[in-house]
């Protein structure tokens, strides 16, 4: 049997429930953190999103931060900075301040978010079409790769008309503002970590603090396209999305894998696939507990941003037409939920299907206790599982 046991780690968006608060998600980000330190998960990453009602992790860096300082040992990150609306200097100060104070432990994750939405506003503008937007006649039945759920793909076409869609945009910029290319903004990155940046007139910049932090540089990606690409081509880890777009997710490792070039940092591809899981005693419970998702994904597509999370009871309120069945059923049902020793099942599949070096797991419950009392089943079932497969 292999010796080599797959890390766990976690993805945070500082959920905000219903009847709760932007503090009191703050708070149980700060203390989740914690625990899964003592747990052993090896990373935990906290997510960038705005203007949503049910997510505090809209400044992922001073969270970050935060989190550093509530922990000793595991690595804190982003997962990951839009780099749409943030400079490469503006980055590198900030992830350089926090690495000054708890050096060898910060992750830099990096994401086009915003250059895509950017992209889909000018292109809405020209009446160009969008060749990575799902239309209905490409849509791919579901499909099952090596015992993995692969769900039709989701386009997201119908939000990008939406006029508070370009308002969210236009806040999150200066007047005027233009995203530069991601692939530009990565290698800037790179170059002012690595206190080698050029400008085109072949002046130089040096980031204070920022250069020469011992940071390690991520990227995420949801599919096959400029993500992947950028991180194989450079020797950087990447990130797959399941949780978020499982349909791509086999074309975004493939992709990444058969581009990758061994930088001084990777001599090889090193793959963490994301998924959604609620683990609870028994599969009964789980359930119960992970039943206010699918009205959560459906406030999202919706264009409404995510509502603050539901109660079971609240959810169980909602009466669902088949439109909205059908807007969230990959996200439903490609989400984790049960037993520990069943998801466990789940994300072993999910490992061996994508060939992942590790697996980022999000959990959302209404109750903090219940989220807690999820990752460390998960932990404890997850190890029991690696240690016998490393026998």
């Amino acid at each position: 049997m292999s010796s080599h046991r797959t890390p766990l780690s976690i993805l945070d968006l500082a959920p905000i429930v219903s009847g709760g608060t932007a503090a009191d998600a703050l708070r149980n980000t700060i203390d989740l953190a914690r625990r899964a330190e003592e747990f052993g998960y090896h990373r935990y990453w906290l997510a960038e999103h705005h203007f949503t009602p049910g997510v505090a992790s809209s400044a992922p860096a001073v969270l970050i931060a935060l989190v550093a300082a509530a922990t000793s040992r595991i690595r804190v990150g982003s997962g990951a900075v839009q780099l749409g609306h943030q400079t490469a200097a503006a980055v590198v100060e900030q992830f350089g301040t926090i690495d000054a104070l708890y050096p060898g432990r910060i992750d830099l994750g990096l994401g086009r978010s915003g250059q895509r939405r950017a992209e889909a506003l000018k292109e809405l503008k020209e009446g160009e079409p969008r060749p990575e937007e799902a239309r209905p006649e490409d849509a791919r039945p579901a499909r099952e790769t090596h015992g993995l759920l692969i769900p039709p793909p989701f386009s997201f076409a119908h939000l990008l008309t939406s006029p508070r869609f370009a308002l969210y945009a236009s806040l999150l910029q200066q007047p005027g503002a233009e995203s530069p290319d991601f692939a530009d903004q990565v290698d800037d990155i790179l170059a002012l970590v690595a206190g080698t940046y050029l400008s085109s007139e072949g002046l130089d910049a040096h980031a204070v603090p920022g250069e020469g932090a011992d940071v390690e540089v991520w990227v995420l990606g949801s599919s096959g396209g400029q993500s992947a690409q950028v991180a194989a081509e450079r020797g950087l880890p990447f990130a797959a999305n399941y949780h978020v777009s499982p349909s791509s997710v086999l074309e975004a490792v493939d992709a990444y894998r058969a581009a990758f070039k061994p930088s001084a940092s990777l001599a090889a591809p090193y793959v963490v696939v994301s998924a959604d899981a609620v683990v609870a005693p028994d599969d009964a419970t789980a359930r119960e507990l992970a039943s206010p998702y699918g009205l959560w994904v459906r406030s999202i597509r919706a264009g409404e941003g995510a509502i603050p999370f539901p109660s079971p009871r609240e959810a169980a309120a909602h009466s669902w037409s088949e439109e909205e069945r059908r807007l969230v059923a990959d996200r439903v049902d490609t989400q984790f939920v049960g037993a520990p020793e069943t998801v466990v099942e789940r994300l072993r599949v999910l490992r061996d299907a994508t060939g992942a070096d590790e697996l980022l797991v999000t959990t959302i419950a209404h109750d903090h206790a219940d989220r807690v009392r999820s990752y460390e089943l998960l932990a404890e079932a997850w190890d029991r599982a690696e240690a016998g497969r490393a026998a």
